[in-house]
């Protein structure tokens, strides 16, 4: 290997990667298989790709073409070199209109391409559920299709040309009437002209195998076409001319809903004769609530366009009048739509998990039949299902007889993988039986190319070899798929993990206490790696800001999985390549609700610290600012604040602070208040007033010591609501509901004083003995709240989510962690629940501003959206992550990422906001970063609403 990589460094000006980090980034793709690497080249043009395979060609290595990773059946995996084509050949070469046509790098993303195309009224056609990550040499590689494909075709449909490398070097340039071929090709085809005309089926969605088909000279000889769809067999592609369609101006959705899959697959075919964009299918099953979709057990997405919106509304009223439904839905708002196909594009992320939450896998992710067969092939898919005791649930694009679904295969024991391959096997012939493909979009790769000969037969699939051969005659790119492959069942990703759960401090009640389980909740599917987030959106903000895939959600779960498999990955959690990829991970949490399988990265994080550090020193840092509340704790009890900022204002004194502290050297160091909100509390009486319900207002930490003005804006606002107001009891003991003081002599005697935390530091920088302790302290003070009905509510959206999330997963072993956890509300959700007929004061401005991670990924804002609006604060805030994050921001070697996030969401919208806007950040990191980055004061949504009260 040594050889090889000095020889790949020589002949390239790329990146070459043969580091544990970059293997170990590639060992899978969003398939069930696992296949280590050599090494990683990030070639900069084709002649890199020259010399990358001219060097291995020289050393009997492999080569694998990879885009964005999501291959479903292993074809982006391998053991000699992958060529990663997203860091450098991922350009947009060129658009021109005239000729709807664009010339794209292998690495370009298809977003990025429908993006450029829109301003002049074009788009590509196919667009598979990842489109914002999937690339275009990927969807040629697998002649990827979408849901737009009973309109716009496949992507062989849409090549006109493609710049090919062979694996001898050869520059080729493919297109119609042989254009390109290379020697020996065409003779191969006269000579079996009777095959090709009869032996491959007629379908839209036949994907498996190779599209010799299209060189029949009846279909013009098409050499392009007849390459998509290969898998990075028989050539390396550089470049490629597409074509592109016009949008349409207007788009209507009509949500039809029928009494279930099978009733709404059986009117699919019927539909197309009506000229619909799309005719999308899924059941109930994969729907985690059904609010906004019509009354059934499962649903056609039929999308039409038009010149006009009532052009296209008319066209999906026509559906629905066509269509025998039980109830449905015609949406012509764009808002709505995105909305709804949201729903529909998450479901290959939402069906790895089955409804009681156990694991379902891909494999036969992907089948096509005849449309007007797909009834009855679901019928007989379902039986096969009952009789191998296994469970799935079909969905996808019924208009084209093209299936996707994850079944809950064991594949992690012998008798589970032995099932796999048993039920493989069976479902082909099913498959064939019906007249269909076994792969419909995904490809082959290594889950389907062992039934081929099922599906052609062994002649037409040693055909399949000697057009290989011809192409590819040393087997130099991507052996193994196709022709000559491996087993279905071999290379299995999950044989390399501990058998035994992992012996871990968090509960991951989702996962049965395993946290192998949780690290394979990642299968790949890199919603995480999109460069932009729509809406409120969060994940993945590290990635957003490097384009590195170590610091994607993805990244990170692969390097815990070669962490726990131990081959590697070897340090087990001493590993400094997991440390390394985590320390851009600013746990924002918005993995935990953004990605479709829900990955916890944030919990993951400081899960491996806690372990990576155990009886070792840690960061400064983590001294510094994981036992903030026991600093600023101390400075409240000496009343030495006003000193600490006036040192804080000595730029030579603060430079080293900041260096013994691990703080970046470009933040400044907030200033402590003088007066804690507590003390501010009990100097007001600290009594709370008569009136409504009670409610338990908490002192975070942030509060508390640097942002007393949230919580006494909280107080006027709920007291003005008529609600009442007390602190949690600070002493052990004796305390009662509603005094935060417990002064009387009896009470000190008896009980110890103490103060309430979420332990939210603690959690973020890995200390969780420490976290332990302090909640347990903190349940004890709770005690007395406990025993009333009074809810908590927490001001800091970050403390708030630690509560409810970390707390009971943390201390799973205590009851009352749960208790306290289901007491926990935002500001909003408190005014809404128990002051539901009092009305904010009138604000009447637009907001700016940004949700802050933790509320959009754990708590939820739909309570602040509603109190904002019933005080009319109007407009949206952004999504994405300040970057501060805490620590994560003020941490030394973190400024610039920090900043970077700060720049996706947060920062043009205060720059681009209308005059007089209010600039919102509930956050006490997101009015830091505000302030640090940009010399804007964000407010708490209480502070605002207190303002007006007078």
């Amino acid at each position: 290997m040594t050889d090889l990589e000095a020889a790949l460094r020589r002949a390239v000006r790329g990146e070459v990667g043969f580091d544990t980090t970059s293997r170990a980034l590639t060992t899978m793709d969003a398939s069930n298989y696992r296949r280590v690497p050599l090494g990683v080249v990030a070639p900069r043009d084709a002649d890199d790709v020259a010399a990358v395979l001219e060097v291995c060609r020289e050393h009997a290595v492999p080569v694998v073409a990879r885009g964005g990773g999501t291959s479903i059946a292993g074809q982006a995996t391998g053991t000699g070199v992958v060529l990663d084509f997203t860091r450098h050949m991922n350009r947009l070469v060129g658009i021109d209109p005239e000729a709807r046509t664009a010339v794209v790098q292998p690495g370009v993303v298809l977003d990025r391409l429908q993006d450029a195309a829109a301003p002049h009224g074009l788009r590509f056609g196919p667009d598979p559920s990842t489109h914002s990550r999937c690339t275009l040499g990927g969807m040629i590689g697998n002649n990827s299709c979408g849901s737009h494909s009973v309109a716009w075709g496949t992507t062989a449909d849409s090549v006109r040309e493609l710049s090919v490398l062979t694996a001898r070097g050869r520059r080729l340039r493919l297109g119609r009437e042989w254009s390109g071929a290379p020697e020996g090709l065409r003779g191969l085809v006269d000579g079996e002209l009777a095959r090709l005309r009869t032996g491959f089926p007629d379908l839209p969605r036949r994907i498996s195998g190779y599209a010799l088909d299209a060189l029949l000279p009846e279909r013009g000889a098409d050499v392009a076409r007849s390459f998509c769809g290969s898998e990075g067999t028989l050539g390396v592609l550089t470049e490629a001319v597409v074509r592109l369609v016009e949008s349409p101006r207007a788009r209507a959705l009509a949500v039809l809903g029928y009494a279930d899959e099978a009733g709404a697959a059986e009117a699919a075919a019927g539909l197309l004769p009506l000229g619909p964009l799309t005719v999308e299918g899924m059941a109930v099953d994969l729907v985690p609530s059904t609010r906004g979709l019509p009354r059934g057990g499962a649903w056609l997405f039929v999308e039409t366009g038009g010149d006009t919106e009532a052009e296209a509304r008319a066209r999906a009223e026509a559906v629905v009048r066509a269509a025998d439904v039980v109830d449905a839905l015609v949406v012509t708002d764009p808002g709505g739509q995105r909305t709804l196909w949201r729903i529909r594009e998450d479901a290959s992320g939402t069906a790895t998990r089955m409804p009681d939450g156990s694991e379902a896998w891909p494999g036969w992710e992907d089948c096509a039949v005849p449309p007007v067969r797909l009834g009855g092939y679901l019928r007989d898919f379902r039986r096969l299902l009952t009789a191998h005791g296994l469970r799935g649930t079909p969905y996808g694009h019924f208009g084209d007889g093209c299936i996707h679904v994850r079944i809950d295969f064991d594949l992690l024991s012998a008798d589970g993988v032995a099932r796999f391959r048993r039920f493989s096997q069976e479902l082909a012939d099913v498959v064939v039986a019906h007249g269909g493909s076994l792969s419909g979009e995904h490809g082959d790769g290594q889950a389907r190319a062992e039934l081929l000969p099922r599906m052609y037969g062994a002649e037409t699939v040693a055909l399949f070899e000697r057009a290989k051969a011809v192409w590819d005659p040393d087997d130099l790119l991507n052996p193994g798929m196709l022709v000559r492959p491996a087993p279905l069942d071999a290379n299995l990703r999950f044989s390399v993990l501990p058998r035994e759960p992992v012996d871990v401090e968090f509960g991951y009640p989702s996962d049965g206490g395993d946290f192998s389980a949780a690290v394979r909740r990642c299968v790949g599917v890199a919603k995480c790696r999109t460069t932009s987030v729509s809406g409120a959106g969060v994940m993945c903000p590290s990635f957003r800001a490097t384009g590195e895939e170590a610091h994607s959600t993805r990244g990170r779960a692969r390097l815990l999985h070669e962490m726990l498999a131990g081959e590697l990955v070897t340090d087990g959690w001493r590993s400094t390549e997991v440390r390394d990829a985590l320390d851009l991970c600013l746990s924002c949490k918005g993995c935990r609700s953004d990605c479709p399988v829900e990955v916890d990265m944030a919990t993951y994080k400081a899960e491996f610290l806690h372990h990576h550090y155990a009886g070792r020193r840690r960061p400064a840092a983590h001294y510094a600012m994981g036992w903030l509340p026991v600093w600023l704790r101390w400075t409240a009890r000496t009343r030495t604040a006003p000193v600490v900022n006036a040192l804080a204002s000595v730029r030579p004194l603060a430079a080293v602070a900041k260096r013994l502290g691990g703080i970046a050297r470009e933040r400044e160091v907030p200033r402590l208040a003088g007066e804690t909100f507590s003390r501010w509390w009990r100097r007001r009486g600290g009594r709370p007033t008569e009136g409504g319900d009670l409610v338990v207002l908490w002192p975070d930490t942030f509060t508390e010591h640097l942002s007393p003005s949230v919580g006494r804006a909280a107080v006027r606002v709920l007291e003005a609501a008529g609600l009442r107001v007390a602190l949690p009891p600070t002493l052990r003991g004796r305390a009662v509901v509603g005094d935060g003081t417990s002064r009387s002599p009896l009470a000190l005697l008896t009980a110890r004083r103490g103060q309430v935390c979420c332990g939210l530091t603690y959690v973020s920088t890995g200390q969780l003995d420490r976290a332990r302790a302090v909640m347990r302290r903190t349940l004890d003070l709770m005690a007395p709240v406990l025993e009333t009905s009074a809810p908590v509510v927490v001001l800091e959206p970050s403390c708030a989510a630690a509560l409810r999330t970390d707390l009971p997963e943390l201390l799973h072993d205590d009851p009352r962690a749960a208790r306290l956890a289901a007491r926990v509300l935002t500001f909003a959700e408190a005014l809404e629940r128990h002051a539901p007929d009092w009305a904010p004061p009138e604000v009447n401005l637009p907001a700016v501003g940004q949700t802050h991670c933790h509320q959009h990924a754990v708590l939820g804002d739909a309570a602040d959206r509603r109190l904002r609006e019933s005080a009319g604060l109007t407009g949206e805030l952004s999504g994405g992550c300040c970057g501060l994050a805490g620590n994560f921001g003020f941490e030394a070697g973190h400024y610039e990422v920090s900043a970077a996030c700060a720049e996706d969401q947060l920062l043009p919208a205060v720059r681009d906001a209308p005059d007089g806007a209010v600039v919102l950040a509930d956050g006490f990191s997101c009015r830091t970063q505000l302030e640090q980055l940009a010399g804007v004061r964000g407010r708490h949504l209480a502070e605002v609403l207190a303002e007006r009260l007078d």
